[in-house]
């Protein structure tokens, strides 16, 4: 006797098969490209600096200094000064000049330093835990030129941070779906506790997390230092990063999924086989009951007393062991939300949350946004895989589900409001910053998931309205009925309908692999005709895979906004920097400052020019005229430039005599734009001299 296999599959159900891989693919997709897209911004900022980037002092500074919005972790190598060939000049200890609200750091310089253009290179960890960095040019006496290149590279780029942005993206996935899945077995699909894709997802989403967590820690070291892969096993760079709060969250978080693993044990373990032994129960119930009123009947109660006293403990034992399953239901709820709670303040209390305005309420909220996230998108996925996989969920479950959904989004709008203002601070940050325009575009992948939410709702009601004929849930057929409804030859359906416990195996091992093949799709094709028994179902199976794929997206966008500076810092910045910033001239600068020494000949003006008035090199030139208007020659002419707003200066400059009356001066650096104000020394004589100024708009 030959069997047949079930008729090939149509191209809809492979297309349906191919949906849960191409979710993969795009998650993975979006991974990468929104890792490798630029690299971390920061929440800190470098907000000043001594001397200014750009400055032409007169004397050598006796240190450096950089001031910064917050407050950041640097370590004795994190300031480097170097000389115009390359060299350090730095003495190489950190200095905490910290006080109050006021954030800044600095390094001593070596004594003696020659005139010439020095570059400051500074790196920084932000309390938000991204890796900031930077560098800038200041002159002693004039500027010269540089052998030092600035590093093109940002902290927290480069091939490092991709995969720890990967990383980061596997971490909030794992998170979403561990926790999602685990509330949605207690919260609406108890006896899902049993199914083993249920179980196997939630286990998958412990081992995702975990591994990401170590990798987030091993590759510290690397993202906020070298940028090199080899430094991740550097055992004294590992030590200093569990000195770090980024990285007492990280070991915190492995602490926690150690506690997590033992919830997962007891969870899919006697609380699973006490659902299954429930299941089992009622099923039996169900099917005893006839067998059991006829054998009442011919008991003719002679056994009346001992059936009772059987009753009455059989009554005693199962409410025992409800109370049992009831208490050990409120213990993992109660401990699961510890855990969940615990895992989700490792991101809270070391990231954007834990710096910035509020953070006594933005902590909190911060937990509850991503606990809300987890129970709407990682019970979605769970959903997905019981709609899939297992064809006789309940619809109790889905309705459960969904109204468990609603309450999320709700907690999910009232937290992210709170995060998105104190973000952002103005509607300016929401469009003219990067973190706002990605936060537009969380909210807009949010408004489509919900608008997926209410078709997908609209199927669970079909489903609780579907009579209980389309119930999905079938009585198990008997073996011959089964082979034959699943497209098994004629010959085959002829086996007696009870078949043998053992079934004989062939000796032949490519006809017993071909029968395993045989029996696996007749097996799949039973499931399969299961779970599109009712269309109903099948509808909702689709609109929830429509949910999750755009769920996919959404986290990669949360990902990338947790590592974007927020909104608010950059209208802080910007503020910063259009208040420093005037006019730009279309020219060049001319004023003409009159002047009165005293004494014979001590009355007379001067007429500057200022070429071509803007921040840079400029040319100087300048006319002594008498007030007949013919030129002045005087003994001797001095200038110098003042940055009152940035305490800049003055900068002296004595300028060269050209001829009778007119003196210039070329290379004149003016590092910052603002209001310069210019003070002209006229010296008429060996007694008589005077200073005359002007304010001065430089672009």
């Amino acid at each position: 006797m030959t069997a047949t296999a079930p008729a090939p599959s149509t191209a809809r159900d492979r297309a349906a098969a191919l949906l849960p891989r191409l979710a993969l693919v795009l998650a993975a997709l979006l991974a990468t490209l929104f890792t490798a897209a630029a690299p971390a911004t920061a929440h800190a900022a470098l907000t000043a600096s001594d001397p200014k980037e750009g400055a032409v002092v007169a004397t050598a500074p006796a240190q450096v200094t950089l001031s910064f919005s917050e407050q950041v972790a640097m370590g004795d190598d994190s300031i480097r000064v170097l000389d115009p060939r390359g060299k350090r000049v730095d003495t190489g200890e950190l200095r905490d000049m910290c006080s109050g609200s006021t954030v800044r750091y600095g390094t001593a310089l070596h004594s003696g330093l020659p005139d010439g253009t020095y570059t400051v290179a500074w790196q920084a960890v932000s309390a938000d835990s991204h890796p900031i960095s930077g560098a800038f040019t200041f002159s002693i006496g004039a500027p010269s030129a540089t052998s030092v290149t600035l590093p093109d590279r940002q902290a927290g780029g480069g091939p490092v941070g991709i995969a720890y942005g990967i990383a980061r993206y596997a971490a909030y996935a794992g998170f979403t779906v561990l926790v999602g899945g685990c509330a949605f077995v207690l919260a609406c699909w108890r006896r899902g506790a049993a199914q083993r894709p249920v179980q196997k997802l939630v286990l998958r989403a412990w081992v995702t997390l975990t591994a990401a967590t170590l990798v987030m820690l091993l590759l510290r070291n690397p993202y906020t230092g070298s940028g090199e892969f080899a430094d991740a096993f550097d055992l004294g760079g590992l030590k200093a990063v569990l000195e770090t709060k980024t990285g007492a969250a990280l070991v915190s978080r492995l602490l926690l999924l150690g506690a997590a693993a033992l919830f997962i044990a007891v969870l899919f373990g006697s609380y699973a086989r006490r659902q299954a032994d429930a299941g089992a129960a009622e099923g039996t119930d169900g099917g005893k009951s006839a067998d059991k009123a006829d054998d009442t009947d011919k008991a003719e109660g002679t056994h009346k007393t001992e059936g009772a006293d059987e009753t009455e403990g059989a009554d005693e034992t199962e409410g025992a062991d409800e109370k049992d399953t009831a208490d050990l239901f409120f213990g993992l709820c109660i401990g699961g939300s510890v855990v969940a709670s615990g895992i989700a303040a490792t991101w809270a209390l070391s990231e954007h949350a834990s710096t910035g305005i509020q953070p006594g309420i933005a902590m909190p909220a911060d937990i509850l946004h991503l606990l809300a996230v987890a129970a709407w998108l990682g019970g979605l996925a769970a959903l997905l895989v019981a709609l899939h996989r297992v064809p006789g969920i309940e619809r109790d479950a889905v309705r459960r589900f969904s109204r468990l959904a609603f309450t999320a989004v709700l907690v999910l709008a009232v937290t992210g409001v709170y995060q998105s203002w104190r973000q952002l601070g103005s509607w300016t940050g929401l469009t003219g910053t990067e973190y706002g325009r990605l936060l537009l575009l969380k909210v807009g992948l949010v408004a489509v998931i919900v608008g997926i939410a209410s078709i997908s709702r609209r199927w669970t009601a079909r489903l609780a309205e579907a009579p209980a004929a389309q119930s999905v849930e079938e009585p198990v057929e008997e073996p011959a009925k089964a082979a034959a409804s699943s497209g098994v030859s004629r010959e085959t359906s002829k086996t007696p309908a009870k078949a043998p416990e053992n079934p004989e195996v062939p000796e032949d091992p490519q006809r017993a692999a071909q029968l395993a093949r045989q029996r696996a799709a007749v097996r799949n094709a039973r499931e399969r005709q299961a779970r599109d028994a009712d269309p109903n179902r099948a509808g909702l199976r689709r609109s929830v895979l429509a949910e999750a794929g755009v769920a996919v997206a959404l986290l990669a966008v949360t990902t990338l906004l947790t590592s974007t500076e927020p909104g608010r810092t950059v209208a802080q910045e910007t503020g910063r920097a259009a208040g420093a910033t005037t006019a730009v001239p279309d020219r060049a600068v001319k004023i003409t400052l009159p002047f009165d020494a005293g004494g014979a000949n001590g009355k007379g003006s001067v007429r500057l020019q200022l070429d071509p008035g803007r921040v840079g090199a400029n040319t100087l030139h300048l006319w002594v005229e008498s007030p007949d208007g013919n030129p002045l020659d005087i003994p001797e002419i001095k200038v110098a430039f003042t940055l009152s707003a940035k305490d800049i200066g003055p900068l002296p400059l004595v300028p060269e005599r050209v001829g009778p009356g007119h003196w210039s001066a070329s290379g004149v650096q003016l590092p910052l734009a603002g209001e310069w104000r210019i003070d002209v020394t006229v010296r008429t004589s060996e007694i008589d001299q005077t200073t005359v100024q002007k304010t001065v708009k430089i672009g």
